[in-house]
């Protein structure tokens, strides 16, 4: 009789990991599109318009380059710094993944998830990110996976359909 595929982590959420995640929502898509053609866009400008502007103009234009460069990657950091530090979050989880489902248990709290109740897993470099809806989702940081990284993939790949993958790597 073959024994079932079972994965248990302990998770403990960093700073990091909710940077990464705030990173994928603040750059997907359109916006993502957006906020690359307008760094371009204000760096080609300051480029080549340096000799010929003011210095107001110039910091104006730095200031537009920075923004999705810098400025926004510093502020969502510091956005995760001080979520890490809520009681909720300091708090490690225990998750355990099987062929029905997954428990999460967190202190004196567990709750059952069916593998139905998941709407989608987007990996992203550094984690998987496992969404029941658009406003509750579970990390799983590489770093938590170590080596069994791949055999989780293919363990997602068979009680998940295809179309409820992103990017989970082959």
């Amino acid at each position: 009789m073959a024994q079932e595929q079972r994965f248990q982590f302990h998770i403990q959420v960093e700073a990091k990991d909710l940077w990464l995640f705030s990173m994928y929502h603040a750059n997907k898509g359109y916006l993502g599109v957006f906020n690359v053609l307008f760094t371009l866009a204000s760096l080609y400008l300051l480029v080549t318009q340096w000799s010929q502007t003011g210095v107001g103009r110039r910091l104006l234009l730095l200031v537009c380059v920075l923004m999705f460069t810098v400025w926004q990657p510093g502020l969502l950091f510091l956005k995760a710094m001080k979520q890490v530090r809520n009681d909720r979050m300091k708090a490690p989880m225990d998750m355990t993944f099987t062929k029905e489902g997954f428990t999460v248990a967190q202190g004196d709290q567990s709750l059952d998830v069916t593998w139905d109740q998941i709407g989608r897993v987007v990996g992203i470099r550094g984690e998987y990110i496992l969404y029941m809806g658009q406003m509750r989702a579970y990390l799983i940081p590489d770093r938590i996976l170590g080596e069994d990284k791949e055999k989780f993939a293919g363990f997602l790949r068979e009680v998940l359909p295809g179309e409820r993958l992103k990017r989970v790597s082959r």
